[in-house]
């Protein structure tokens, strides 16, 4: 019994070393959880010119941009908001979000209307007035002498806007159809293709524009108010309710480093005060342009 019990000993304390030899021999394996860009929507890397395509990741050069974009739909809780930001010096889209997704344009195509008018002999001061102002009965009557929907029309080949679409009724300019994608164009037109009288006139009147519109309308939201300290120029859009409640703030910020295209639709329920606070909350969420 005592030599049984010996051999029993013995095989127990064998068997166990073994198994601890093949346990340990197995390779680390990490298992990594947490959501990143993709899962949140957001796409640091997508080019805003490309509609559609989602090309690689470049590398990450840090943890707080990536955190920060997905953060962004959360401050339109009861809305939509689209976001891009394009890096003229290294020629990249640090935050694209939503890029394709249609809005009405509201005053923004006062851009457009900008250009047409310019090409055929308009004024100069004409053409700041109704942009610092955002003017809508100056941009009316451009828009009639211009040919209404023919301005946009003409601008999507001049400008490669792939999914700007004339507005159905062509008395409402405002309802002509964007994406942060195209406006992102528009931008790169006027800052890198466009005539150097017509970048000059149109800069200076999205830097001169004023703190409240022509129609009474507070202007300063998202990138000014985000931004005060930051040299901007910047055109703005405000409209009720075709469908919903639209706030859009664009423009160049950083020495024209950085265009930054913020788009919200919201509710008819949400206010004009908290539309435009929740623009503000996005424009100072963004990475990088401060």
């Amino acid at each position: 019994m005592r030599r049984t019990s010996t051999f029993l000993l013995t095989g127990m304390i064998l068997g166990a070393v073994i198994a601890f030899l093949i346990t340990s021999a197995e390779p680390y394996r990490q298992v990594i959880t947490a959501a990143g860009p993709a899962a949140s929507g957001i796409s640091p890397s997508t080019d805003p010119s490309t509609p559609g395509t989602s090309p690689s990741p470049k590398p990450s050069t840090g943890s707080a941009a990536p955190q920060q974009a997905a953060d962004l739909p959360a401050l339109v809780p009861q809305g939509h908001v689209s976001v891009v930001v394009y890096d003229r010096t290294t020629e990249t889209t640090p935050v694209s979000l939503d890029a394709h997704r249609h809005y009405t344009s509201a005053s923004l195509v006062k851009i457009l209307i900008a250009f047409d008018a310019l090409d055929r002999g308009t004024s100069p001061a004409t053409v700041r007035e109704m942009l610092s102002r955002s003017d809508d009965d100056t941009a009316s009557r451009l828009w009639v002498a211009g040919g209404e929907t023919s301005i946009v029309r003409a601008a999507v080949p001049e400008m490669g806007l792939a999914e700007t679409k004339p507005p159905r009724n062509p008395g409402r300019w405002g309802d002509t159809e964007i994406t942060a994608a195209d406006i992102t164009r528009v931008y790169r037109y006027l800052m890198d293709k466009a005539p150097a009288e017509q970048r000059e006139t149109i800069l200076q009147a999205l830097r001169g524009a004023t703190e409240n519109g022509a129609d009474g309308f507070r202007q300063y939201f998202g990138i000014p108010d985000a931004l005060g300290h930051v040299r901007w120029a910047v055109k703005q859009g405000w409209s009720c309710c075709n469908p919903g409640r639209i706030l859009h703030t664009t423009g160049l910020v950083k020495d024209d480093r950085y265009l930054v295209t913020v788009l919200t639709e919201n509710p008819r329920s949400v206010s004009y005060e908290t539309a435009a606070a929740q623009v503000t909350e996005v424009v100072k969420h963004l990475p990088g342009i401060r």
